[in-house]
């Protein structure tokens, strides 16, 4: 199981490839983020908690804003090196889609 990451300038029409919106992937950390953002409970607080593992989740700028000092926290209590790159990935493209109007990140889930 592995969470993709892209960010697009305009919402990206799902299940479809969306290069025309496509901004940045990340798509070497997969495996990674998943495990990071697992102990989420899918009903739990938090924007992460909202990022379906197993589908595809797409966050707006506003979104990604909130869910920045989640994904930092994660960051200051993680000590595993390939853990701490997928998040730290994960914040560049939640900062990117925070600064960038109409933007959204698409996790793509397995």
């Amino acid at each position: 199981m592995g969470i993709e990451l892209e960010l697009h300038s305009a919402r990206p029409a799902r299940g479809k490839a969306s290069g025309s919106t496509l901004l940045h992937g990340s798509y070497g950390h997969g495996e990674a983020l998943a495990q990071a953002l697992s102990p989420f409970v899918r009903t739990g607080p938090g924007k992460l908690a909202w990022v379906d593992p197993y589908g595809d989740t797409l966050f707006n700028e506003q979104e990604a804003q909130a869910a920045l000092p989640e994904a930092a926290k994660l960051i200051e209590q993680c000590t595993d090196t390939s853990l701490k790159a997928a998040l730290e990935d994960l914040v560049v493209v939640l900062e990117r889609c925070a600064a960038t109007p109409g933007s959204y990140v698409w996790f793509m889930g397995d």
